[in-house]
């Protein structure tokens, strides 16, 4: 059973010392020249079984980025539980059972260099014993080159777990000639931080620990750090020339990483109808060829104009609009301000006889529609998106706002279509509780979208932002079972309405909440400041 309600133990490191290697000698390297000496470093109680290390190390294997901020990822190069590199120790008392060949990605390649590493791991010298005690890292440098420097100057970085009357965690290394390896050394600090992530990764294999907040659900992990990495490259001069008080290390990072997610979710949304010849501009800029909105974006309450900048700037046809216009605007190229627009929306005029949302300049059928930390417009969103047959939403909610007032999770009324199963695939993270009044306004949220008729995707935006849980809309609901909160309703991409009746269920939903808001009288639209609020 799961041990959740346990206390992980301290963490309680200690230097090696010659008396505690007595029971325990270092790790010995046989028949290899020229002699390798290992030199144990570090130690700390076990707080899990041996037959949970390999469950530890894998983490630390598939994932080194949580350890070094310069590591992007990890990619596997090969796998074999034979014919082992020749490059690998051979270690006395112990066999190679697994080797992981896998090369490490810098998240600035400009600066640092990728590197390949064998992982492997080792076992008793008893042929019967499959349970790994062992694992050693092995940089693979050729003659002439150096190491990165977000890796430790070692030849050799091993792992090891000693069985006793007390287990106990070791790392030992063969460090490069004249590497300090005193307390106070880089060698030995980064070696006490992977302790104390081995340590972690024990205890939550031992407790069943499942990680709440998931990343990469709609869109590949690999796919989106390539292209932030070139993005950041084409738009990091944002930073110098930002004609905001705001930070612009934050906003400049966060709306890369927005328009990065958003070109990658489209290129997987949607068909491209245009048949492109061989170019030379989209062998170095694919993305000017991929799939994209059928009537482009709409950027609801674009602030600086940043996402619209980046996005305009990268072929992308779409509009931002706002109530006032931002300083930056007037210091993006004129082909960004053509898109940006002061403009004041007011949904509840929409629907009705006098007017509709076909007047609407940009709320076109086919718009993809953002929301972007939109405040007030946020439940909006889904709203306009089914008024206007958009072709999908993006929506990060930050500031909670119903309709026309705060949310209140005592007082706002929830639509009657979240279940258990709806609530646990929304990707909320926290404890799990769901107590929070935030994540209760997401499920809020949500809920909405789906009973405006669109499927619910969530995903955790790799963007520095607290409030980075975003819901994406890019399906409509086909079946009328699916207006439950049943996931196995729901359908794939690239699909529409296929019933009349439906259809005009969904829109008559969406008439009755913009009536309601009309009666109760409390939905104030701004109006646009500035010289578009004399017009």
């Amino acid at each position: 059973m799961a041990q959740r309600n346990l206390a992980r133990p301290r963490f309680n490191p200690s230097t090696c010392e010659p008396a505690t290697l007595q029971s325990c000698p270092p790790l010995l390297s046989v028949h290899q020249q020229p002699e390798i000496i290992w030199t144990p470093l570090i130690w700390s109680p076990a707080n899990f079984p041996l037959e949970l290390f390999e469950i530890a190390v894998s983490q630390l294997i598939h994932h080194p980025e949580y350890n070094s901020t310069l590591i992007l990822r990890s990619e596997i190069v090969s796998e074999t539980t034979s014919a082992f590199p020749e490059t690998i120790p051979i270690l006395r008392g112990l066999r190679p059972i697994r080797n992981i060949h896998r090369k490490l990605l810098p998240r600035r390649p400009g600066r640092d260099t990728g590197l390949e590493q064998h992982c492997t791991l080792y076992a008793s010298t008893d042929e019967h014993d499959q349970t790994p005690s062992t694992l050693v890292l092995t940089p693979i440098v050729n003659p002439g080159e150096v190491l990165p420097y977000y890796h430790p100057a070692v030849s050799y970085l091993a792992f090891r777990f000693i069985s006793g009357d007390t287990p106990i965690l070791r790392i030992e290394v063969v460090p490069l000639p004249g590497t300090p390896t005193d307390p106070n050394s880089r060698l030995y600090r980064t070696c006490l931080a992977l302790l104390e992530m081995l340590h972690r990764y024990g205890w939550g294999a031992m407790t069943n620990y499942k990680k709440r907040v998931l990343h990469d659900c709609i869109v590949p992990r690999e796919a989106y750090q390539d292209l932030y990495l070139i993005m950041r490259e084409r738009h990091k001069h944002l930073v110098g020339t930002w004609q905001e008080v705001t930070d612009p290390l934050k906003h400049v990072f966060e709306d890369i990483g927005i328009a990065t997610f958003l070109m990658l979710l489209w290129k997987d949304t949607y068909e491209d109808p245009v048949e492109h010849t061989a170019n030379a501009t989209f062998e170095t800029e694919p993305w000017k060829q991929w799939p994209r909105p059928p009537a482009g974006f709409l950027d609801l309450g674009c602030g600086n104009g940043l996402l619209t900048h980046i996005l305009v700037e990268e072929g992308y046809p779409g509009h931002g609009i706002d109530l006032r216009a931002r300083t930056s605007w007037t210091h993006y190229p004129e082909s960004t301000q053509a898109h940006l627009r002061v403009e004041a929306l007011d949904p509840t005029t929409l629907v009705g006889p006098s007017s509709s949302v076909e007047d609407h300049p940009y709320l076109r059928p086919g718009v993809f529609i953002i929301g972007n930390h939109a405040d007030e417009l946020t439940p909006w969103v889904p709203v306009l998106s089914t008024l206007c047959s958009a072709s999908g939403y993006l929506s990060i909610p930050c500031c909670a706002w119903t309709f026309d007032e705060r949310y209140e999770r005592s007082s706002t009324p929830n639509y009657p279509v979240a279940d258990e199963d709806f609530v646990s695939s929304l990707n909320l993270g926290g404890d799990g509780s769901n107590a929070s009044s935030y994540s209760m306004y997401r499920i809020w949220v949500a809920s909405l979208s789906l009973y405006c008729g669109w499927k619910v995707e969530c995903e955790t935006l790799r963007i520095p932002s607290t409030r980075n849980w975003a819901i994406i809309g890019t399906v409509k609901i086909i079946h009328r079972s699916a207006l439950s909160s049943r996931l196995n309703g729901y359908i794939g991409r690239h699909q529409t309405y296929d019933s009349p009746g439906l259809a005009a269920e969904i829109r008559q939903r969406i008439k009755d909440i913009v009536e309601h808001v009309k009666e109760r009288g409390m939905f104030k639209t701004r109006r646009p400041e500035g010289k578009a609020g004399d017009h």
